[in-house]
């Protein structure tokens, strides 16, 4: 299958933000803000890295990119850091709609990163068991929702769906990711990733991307020089994270 359209949509496991910080490849606002809106931000996310590899960091990846494979490929970075899935819907749904306006669905590719501060967001009101297991049966039917509108707009588009990753790698603990450092509920998150599983099974033209499986052991179980998540914030990609996302998809692809 032959692409000429590119676009990434969810939060910050695809952006640019967190792997750029972590190479110090931003202005210092952005630096000093951790907002990619106060400044120039190298393209170092995993989304930008399937699109073009940065042969001087990357150089065993040079020409494993999209560009290289399919010259002229169009590429649109939709994600934006904290983006939960009404944020896809509401904000980046429209954007893909008017980027892909003059392709044909099936010369589309469509990574999806999403579901994690969803959960965050429900974690942090402290809710009883059975409240967040409700919770994230909701975070998961609005996923599915998102996956069919996806499809409506851009029928016959190559669609990835990306399980979410576990920093904790098993554990729980993820020190800064909650306020008392308590530990995570890895059930939720399982759930998630189980549901997101049979999604890209039966969705027409959906694949799976499992980065929950290539991720566990290069998190707090790893020496943190050799941690593949961002120093500064457990949950977020570092540089070496957001190559291997794209050495996920790539390889997927």
């Amino acid at each position: 299958m032959a692409f000429s359209h590119y676009v990434a949509l969810g939060d910050s496991m695809s952006s640019d933000l967190y792997p750029a910080l972590d190479a110090g490849a931003t202005e210092v606002a952005v630096n000093l803000e951790w907002n990619a809106g106060a400044g120039d931000v190298a393209p170092l996310g995993a989304a930008s890295l399937l699109h073009r590899n940065d042969d001087e960091r990357f150089p065993e990846l040079a020409g494993e990119d999209l560009a290289t494979r399919w010259s002229g490929i169009a590429f649109a970075n939709l994600c934006e850091d904290g983006a939960t899935v009404p944020d896809v819907f509401g904000e980046q749904l429209d954007a893909l709609e008017a980027t892909v306006a003059d392709a044909r669905g099936e010369q589309v590719l469509v990574t999806l990163t999403v579901g994690t501060n969803d959960l965050l967001h429900a974690l942090m009101s402290r809710p009883s068991a059975s409240l967040m297991k409700a919770k994230t049966r909701d975070i998961v039917d609005a996923s599915a929702a998102l996956v069919a509108r996806i499809a409506e707009l851009v029928p016959g588009a190559r669609l990835v769906l990306t399980t979410l990753w576990d920093p904790t790698d098993g554990t729980g603990q993820a020190p800064g990711v909650l306020e008392d450092d308590a530990a995570l509920p890895l059930e939720h998150l399982e759930r998630f990733n189980d549901a997101l599983r049979a999604l890209a099974a039966c969705t027409p033209n959906a694949m799976l991307a499992d980065a929950h499986a290539a991720f566990l052991g290069h998190g707090v179980s790893a020496p943190p020089d050799e941690r593949w998540y961002w120093r500064r914030s457990l949950i977020e990609p570092g540089l070496v994270g957001a190559s291997e996302l794209r050495r996920v998809w790539w390889e997927l692809l």
